[in-house]
């Protein structure tokens, strides 16, 4: 018997056609899968709006709006156009002040110099931001190129980075404190540093990975802290139904994405806009956070 479908029964070459169609039929399916995720789920830009409840909010910060951005990871796979739609998207919105919590660039296989100029370009786009009160961190794709390169390039956008370092927002003498930790898995946190001693507010801590909020609260700074927000996970980037995500980095993989209350401390984890190792995203959607902050 020969290889070709003539030299087979009717019955075998019914059965060939059907296990040759489900071939086509899955790869199909397949490309298909690849081309919306990588084309159309990877810029579907999701803003998630929240309500805030801090019992420590002064009367002068109610219904003060922040606006969360992370993991941009320009531009091995994320265009400039995109960053373009997420700036006008939080312009739009207003905001009173925007948090970007880490990883403007990838470190990747193309080197230094490409980050470096990655760099530029992601502040360039950066720059369009209309609300002048605006503060970073770094995440540890950034530590490619180090604090002192990731901090120049964010002040060419006008963006202050803090770097185990906190800042009092004041609004008609009453204050909101803004903490900034180095990265957590690069880097040398600290937390001593970094929280303010005796705070007159509420504190907002930004540190890329969310897993440290575990070492937040060990370390017995959970309850000086109100609010831990983080990114890095990118939500699971590929969340398959039933299964949930692919791959989780190390320093994201128990907390994932949106709100965890631990005692008094919330965490909130943003999915990130841009993509890492591939580009695509599958029931994860690139991520805008707007809070709204209320007294609980």
């Amino acid at each position: 018997m020969t290889g070709t479908v003539a030299d087979h029964t009717p019955t075998e070459q019914n059965r060939l056609h059907t296990r040759r169609n489900f071939l086509i039929g899955c790869g199909a399916a397949a490309g298909g899968l690849a081309f919306y995720s990588g084309e159309h789920a990877r810029h579907e830009i999701s803003i998630e709006s929240h309500t805030m409840a801090l019992a420590k909010l002064p009367d002068a910060f109610r219904g003060y709006r922040i606006a969360q951005i992370s993991d941009i990871h320009f531009d091995e796979y994320t265009e400039a156009s995109f960053v373009r739609r997420v700036v006008d998207q939080v312009n739009r919105l207003a905001p009173d002040l925007v948090l970007l919590t880490g990883d403007y660039i990838s470190n990747s296989p193309r080197g230094q110099n490409f980050a470096a100029g990655a760099m530029l370009r992601c502040a360039k786009e950066l720059s369009g931001l209309s609300c002048p009160a605006r503060f970073a961190v770094m995440g540890n794709h950034d530590s490619f190129l180090g604090p002192p390169l990731i901090r120049e390039g964010l002040a060419t956008a006008s963006i202050p980075m803090l770097f185990n370092q906190y800042v009092a927002i004041e609004r008609n003498g009453q204050h909101l404190w803004l903490a900034g930790l180095a990265d957590a898995l690069s880097n040398v946190p600290n937390l001593q540093k970094t929280i303010p001693s005796n705070p007159d507010g509420p504190v907002i801590l930004m540190c890329h990975e969310p897993d440290y909020a575990d070492n937040v609260l060990e370390q017995g700074f959970g309850e000086r802290v109100d609010v831990m927000l983080s990114g890095h996970s990118h939500g699971g980037q590929v969340r398959l139904p039933l299964i949930g995500p692919l791959k989780v980095p190390e320093g994201g993989r128990k907390y994932v994405q949106g709100h965890y209350q631990l005692g008094q401390m919330q965490l909130y984890v943003n999915r990130g806009i841009g993509t890492v190792g591939v580009p695509f995203r599958l029931n994860c959607p690139p991520e805008i956070t707007l809070f709204t902050l209320q007294r609980s």
